[in-house]
């Protein structure tokens, strides 16, 4: 029986384990991609109907509070709600693509043995993880900022 040589890369080697390993691995991120991707489809349609439910409720309400003034404010809030939504969409659509071509990378580098191809997998892997780094510092920067105002507004407030 032959004995399978691993290839080798940067000095280290891809054996049929870890080959093994890559492949479940891209098999999972294709998945979670494509059921990301379908989630981020549903949050912009139930987002737009959500918006338009708003601006109903809210016309709703001053009209039978007899305010004139709701159209401008139901439109503002409707529109609003609207972007608020398509831009969570947006910026949750770039790590799913990132992993998602990831995945489709790795599994034509496995199957070909491709050098290149496996660069550009673990080139979007990378990408993946830098852009959730990114969205993480400006998470915690936000949180930071909220804190600060929150401590500001409570000591002026006493």
């Amino acid at each position: 029986m032959e004995e399978v040589q691993p290839s080798t890369l940067f000095s280290l080697s891809i054996d049929p384990v870890t080959k093994s390993h890559l492949s479940e691995t891209a098999r999972w991120a294709r998945f979670l991609a494509i059921v990301g991707m379908i989630g981020l489809g549903l949050m912009v349609v139930f987002g737009l109907f959500y918006s338009i439910w708003l601006s109903t409720a809210i016309g709703t309400l001053y009209s039978q509070a007899g305010v004139d003034s709701a159209p401008r404010f139901n439109t503002g809030a409707a529109a609003g709600s609207a972007a608020m939504f398509i831009i969570m969409a947006v910026v949750g659509f770039f790590p799913l693509l990132f992993i998602y071509r990831f995945a489709a990378q790795m599994k034509i580098a496995l199957t070909g043995n491709d050098q290149e191809r496996l660069n550009t997998s673990f080139e979007n892997l990378k990408r993946y993880f830098r852009y959730f780094g990114v969205i993480s510092i400006i998470g915690l920067g936000l949180w930071m900022i909220w804190l600060i105002v929150i401590g500001a507004s409570i000591l002026w407030l006493r």
